[in-house]
Protein backbone atom coordinates (compact mmCIF):
# COMPACT_ATOMS: atom_id res chain seq x y z
CA UNK A 1 0.00 0.00 0.00
CA UNK A 2 2.79 2.29 0.90
CA UNK A 3 4.45 1.83 -2.47
CA UNK A 4 1.15 2.38 -4.33
CA UNK A 5 0.44 5.51 -2.29
CA UNK A 6 3.96 6.78 -2.95
CA UNK A 7 3.57 6.10 -6.66
CA UNK A 8 0.32 8.04 -6.74
CA UNK A 9 1.92 10.87 -4.79
CA UNK A 10 4.84 11.08 -7.21
CA UNK A 11 2.44 10.98 -10.15
CA UNK A 12 0.37 13.79 -8.62
CA UNK A 13 3.46 15.87 -7.89
CA UNK A 14 4.76 15.23 -11.40
CA UNK A 15 1.43 16.31 -12.92
CA UNK A 16 1.40 19.42 -10.75
CA UNK A 17 4.94 20.27 -11.84
CA UNK A 18 4.06 19.79 -15.50
CA UNK A 19 0.92 21.89 -15.13
CA UNK A 20 2.86 24.48 -13.16
CA UNK A 21 5.53 24.65 -15.82
CA UNK A 22 2.90 24.87 -18.53
CA UNK A 23 1.01 27.52 -16.59
CA UNK A 24 4.22 29.48 -16.08
CA UNK A 25 5.00 29.21 -19.77
CA UNK A 26 1.49 30.37 -20.65
CA UNK A 27 1.72 33.20 -18.16
CA UNK A 28 5.11 34.18 -19.52
CA UNK A 29 3.78 34.14 -23.05
CA UNK A 30 0.79 36.23 -22.06
CA UNK A 31 2.92 38.84 -20.35
CA UNK A 32 5.32 38.97 -23.29
CA UNK A 33 2.52 39.36 -25.83
CA UNK A 34 1.66 42.94 -26.68
CA UNK A 35 -1.77 44.23 -25.80
CA UNK A 36 -3.86 44.81 -28.95
CA UNK A 37 -5.13 48.16 -27.66
CA UNK A 38 -3.17 51.13 -26.32
CA UNK A 39 -3.74 54.68 -25.13
CA UNK A 40 -2.91 57.80 -27.10
CA UNK A 41 0.52 58.07 -25.44
CA UNK A 42 1.54 54.65 -26.79
CA UNK A 43 -0.01 54.63 -30.24
CA UNK A 44 2.29 55.30 -33.22
CA UNK A 45 5.35 53.98 -31.36
CA UNK A 46 4.91 56.56 -28.59
CA UNK A 47 5.05 59.54 -30.94
CA UNK A 48 2.49 61.43 -28.84
CA UNK A 49 3.76 60.57 -25.37
CA UNK A 50 3.37 63.54 -23.03
CA UNK A 51 0.99 66.48 -23.39
CA UNK A 52 0.18 65.66 -27.03
CA UNK A 53 -1.66 62.51 -25.95
CA UNK A 54 -4.49 64.70 -24.67
CA UNK A 55 -4.56 66.55 -27.99
CA UNK A 56 -4.92 63.24 -29.84
CA UNK A 57 -7.80 62.28 -27.57
CA UNK A 58 -9.46 65.67 -28.09
CA UNK A 59 -9.35 65.70 -31.89
CA UNK A 60 -10.26 62.04 -32.39
CA UNK A 61 -12.80 61.81 -29.56
CA UNK A 62 -11.24 58.50 -28.50
CA UNK A 63 -8.91 57.28 -25.76
CA UNK A 64 -8.17 53.67 -26.78
CA UNK A 65 -6.70 52.68 -30.14
CA UNK A 66 -5.54 49.58 -31.98
CA UNK A 67 -1.80 49.16 -31.57
CA UNK A 68 -0.06 50.38 -34.74
CA UNK A 69 2.49 48.19 -36.47
CA UNK A 70 6.17 48.95 -35.79
CA UNK A 71 8.73 50.17 -38.31
CA UNK A 72 6.55 52.63 -40.18
CA UNK A 73 8.93 55.55 -39.66
CA UNK A 74 11.62 53.65 -41.56
CA UNK A 75 9.19 52.92 -44.40
CA UNK A 76 8.22 56.60 -44.64
CA UNK A 77 11.87 57.67 -44.75
CA UNK A 78 12.67 55.05 -47.40
CA UNK A 79 9.72 56.14 -49.56
CA UNK A 80 10.72 59.80 -49.34
CA UNK A 81 14.37 59.05 -50.19
CA UNK A 82 13.28 56.96 -53.18
CA UNK A 83 11.01 59.76 -54.32
CA UNK A 84 13.87 62.24 -54.24
CA UNK A 85 16.23 59.86 -56.04
CA UNK A 86 13.66 59.24 -58.78
CA UNK A 87 13.97 62.80 -60.08
CA UNK A 88 10.21 63.03 -60.39
CA UNK A 89 8.32 66.14 -59.30
CA UNK A 90 6.20 64.20 -56.77
CA UNK A 91 5.92 60.75 -55.16
CA UNK A 92 3.19 58.98 -53.18
CA UNK A 93 5.16 58.32 -49.96
CA UNK A 94 3.82 56.14 -47.15
CA UNK A 95 1.62 56.03 -44.07
CA UNK A 96 3.32 56.84 -40.77
CA UNK A 97 0.52 56.12 -38.36
CA UNK A 98 -3.08 54.95 -38.23
CA UNK A 99 -5.30 56.05 -35.35
CA UNK A 100 -7.92 53.30 -35.31
CA UNK A 101 -10.22 53.65 -32.29
CA UNK A 102 -11.32 50.53 -30.45
CA UNK A 103 -14.76 49.58 -31.71
CA UNK A 104 -14.67 52.14 -34.52
CA UNK A 105 -15.21 51.69 -38.25
CA UNK A 106 -13.00 52.72 -41.14
CA UNK A 107 -14.55 56.21 -41.30
CA UNK A 108 -13.60 56.80 -37.65
CA UNK A 109 -9.93 56.10 -38.34
CA UNK A 110 -7.36 58.90 -38.27
CA UNK A 111 -4.16 58.82 -40.29
CA UNK A 112 -0.77 60.49 -40.69
CA UNK A 113 0.85 60.20 -44.12
CA UNK A 114 3.92 61.73 -45.80
CA UNK A 115 4.67 62.16 -49.49
CA UNK A 116 6.81 64.24 -51.84
CA UNK A 117 4.93 67.22 -53.23
CA UNK A 118 5.31 68.96 -56.57
CA UNK A 119 6.80 72.49 -56.55
CA UNK A 120 3.55 74.09 -57.73
CA UNK A 121 1.65 72.71 -54.73
CA UNK A 122 3.12 75.43 -52.51
CA UNK A 123 1.56 78.74 -53.43
CA UNK A 124 -1.66 77.09 -54.55
CA UNK A 125 -4.10 78.80 -52.22
CA UNK A 126 -7.21 76.95 -53.38
CA UNK A 127 -8.23 75.35 -50.11
CA UNK A 128 -11.15 73.07 -49.27
CA UNK A 129 -14.13 74.91 -47.85
CA UNK A 130 -13.60 75.78 -44.19
CA UNK A 131 -9.82 75.42 -44.31
CA UNK A 132 -7.35 78.19 -43.47
CA UNK A 133 -3.68 78.94 -44.12
CA UNK A 134 -1.25 78.97 -41.17
CA UNK A 135 2.31 80.31 -41.01
CA UNK A 136 4.17 77.08 -40.11
CA UNK A 137 6.59 75.60 -42.67
CA UNK A 138 6.68 76.49 -46.34
CA UNK A 139 2.91 76.32 -46.24
CA UNK A 140 0.40 74.90 -43.79
CA UNK A 141 -3.33 74.43 -44.07
CA UNK A 142 -5.73 73.61 -41.25
CA UNK A 143 -9.37 72.60 -41.29
CA UNK A 144 -11.94 71.04 -38.98
CA UNK A 145 -10.95 67.51 -40.00
CA UNK A 146 -7.17 67.70 -40.27
CA UNK A 147 -4.12 69.60 -41.48
CA UNK A 148 -1.43 69.69 -44.17
CA UNK A 149 2.17 70.85 -43.72
CA UNK A 150 4.75 71.45 -46.47
CA UNK A 151 8.48 71.64 -45.74
CA UNK A 152 11.84 71.06 -47.45
CA UNK A 153 14.74 68.85 -46.40
CA UNK A 154 18.44 69.09 -47.19
CA UNK A 155 20.18 65.98 -45.88
CA UNK A 156 23.42 64.01 -46.27
CA UNK A 157 21.17 60.98 -46.78
CA UNK A 158 20.10 62.32 -50.19
CA UNK A 159 22.60 63.15 -52.90
CA UNK A 160 21.88 66.46 -54.58
CA UNK A 161 19.48 67.70 -51.92
CA UNK A 162 21.68 70.80 -51.43
CA UNK A 163 20.68 71.91 -54.92
CA UNK A 164 17.23 70.30 -54.99
CA UNK A 165 15.80 69.78 -51.50
CA UNK A 166 13.37 66.98 -50.82
CA UNK A 167 9.88 68.49 -50.76
CA UNK A 168 7.80 66.82 -48.04
CA UNK A 169 4.08 67.09 -47.46
CA UNK A 170 2.64 65.79 -44.22
CA UNK A 171 -1.08 65.18 -43.99
CA UNK A 172 -3.22 64.44 -40.95
CA UNK A 173 -6.88 63.40 -41.03
CA UNK A 174 -8.49 62.92 -37.64
CA UNK A 175 -11.35 60.65 -38.75
CA UNK A 176 -15.04 61.13 -38.14
CA UNK A 177 -16.17 62.31 -34.71
CA UNK A 178 -18.67 64.65 -33.11
CA UNK A 179 -16.14 67.14 -31.71
CA UNK A 180 -17.10 70.78 -32.36
CA UNK A 181 -15.15 72.88 -34.84
CA UNK A 182 -13.17 75.20 -32.57
CA UNK A 183 -9.93 77.12 -32.95
CA UNK A 184 -8.40 74.98 -30.19
CA UNK A 185 -9.12 71.73 -32.03
CA UNK A 186 -7.90 73.16 -35.33
CA UNK A 187 -4.65 74.14 -33.63
CA UNK A 188 -4.42 70.64 -32.16
CA UNK A 189 -4.68 69.15 -35.67
CA UNK A 190 -1.58 71.11 -36.65
CA UNK A 191 0.23 70.34 -33.38
CA UNK A 192 -0.18 66.62 -34.01
CA UNK A 193 1.02 66.93 -37.59
CA UNK A 194 3.95 69.12 -36.56
CA UNK A 195 5.14 66.52 -34.03
CA UNK A 196 5.04 63.80 -36.67
CA UNK A 197 6.73 66.04 -39.27
CA UNK A 198 9.52 66.96 -36.87
CA UNK A 199 10.09 63.25 -36.17
CA UNK A 200 10.33 62.57 -39.93
CA UNK A 201 12.77 65.47 -40.38
CA UNK A 202 14.98 64.08 -37.61
CA UNK A 203 14.81 60.56 -39.06
CA UNK A 204 16.06 61.95 -42.38
CA UNK A 205 18.79 64.09 -40.73
CA UNK A 206 17.31 67.20 -42.34
CA UNK A 207 19.46 70.28 -41.92
CA UNK A 208 18.04 72.57 -39.22
CA UNK A 209 15.17 70.05 -38.81
CA UNK A 210 13.85 71.17 -42.20
CA UNK A 211 13.11 74.58 -40.75
CA UNK A 212 10.57 73.18 -38.29
CA UNK A 213 10.76 74.62 -34.75
CA UNK A 214 10.59 72.40 -31.67
CA UNK A 215 7.34 74.16 -30.76
CA UNK A 216 4.95 74.91 -33.62
CA UNK A 217 3.83 78.38 -34.66
CA UNK A 218 0.04 78.16 -34.50
CA UNK A 219 -0.79 81.53 -36.02
CA UNK A 220 -3.21 81.58 -38.96
CA UNK A 221 -2.14 83.81 -41.82
CA UNK A 222 -3.83 87.21 -41.82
Amino acid sequence: MGSVRAGRLFATVGLALVMGAGGAACGSGDSAAEEPFVGAAEVCDGLFAGPLAKEVESVTGDTVFHRSGPGKMGRVADALRRGHESGRSWATGAELCRLSPKGGGSRDRGELRFSMYAPQDVGDLRLPEGWQLYTLGKQSEVGPGGASLYFECVSPQMKGSEETPLRIRGGFGRGRNDAPDTRELRDANLEILHAASLAVAKELDCEDNAGLPEKPDLRPRP
